[in-house]
């Protein structure tokens, strides 16, 4: 019968279509457990603050076009700022933080980095000033001209 052969598509969406929706959503829960593990992960760690200096910064851009159904197609940018502090003991962590934070800082500059677990807190900068070098450091004294 000419019917009969077209019911195979029907029968293959009925068996696929379920596995692909449990892979999704198994996909989705673990990325929110995950997130959820690391959460409290970070509320029971303690909240530190230690002497840091910061050794990069850089940026994360993800960009995602949608279409709409007027077929106008949209653009959404999203940045995400990451700086990278080294402490005394010459470990590196890298945090991500907001835009303000990552304006204000540059590579170079020490103070006291507080974080908890993997969160940051924030970063207080320690000013240097003019008479101010640290060693192997080249620059210009304004203070002369």
């Amino acid at each position: 019968m000419p019917g009969d052969s077209s019911f195979w598509m029907f029968d293959f969406f009925g068996k696929v279509m379920p596995i692909f929706f449990v892979v999704v959503v198994g996909i989705i829960a673990v990325s929110v457990g995950r997130g959820l593990l690391q959460w409290g992960r970070n509320n029971k760690q303690p909240v530190l603050t230690v002497d840091s200096r910061i050794v990069s910064k850089r940026t994360e851009i993800n960009q995602r076009h949608t279409h709409e159904p007027n077929d106008q197609m949209t653009s959404h940018t999203n940045t995400v700022y990451y700086i990278t502090f080294e402490v005394e003991s010459g470990d590196r962590m890298e945090f991500p933080v907001s835009g303000k934070q990552f304006g204000l800082c540059a590579e170079g500059d020490t103070g006291r980095l507080t974080f908890q677990g993997t969160r940051f807190k924030g970063f207080e900068r320690r000013m240097r000033f003019a008479g101010e070098v640290e060693a192997g450091a080249r620059y210009r004294n304004y203070e002369r001209l």
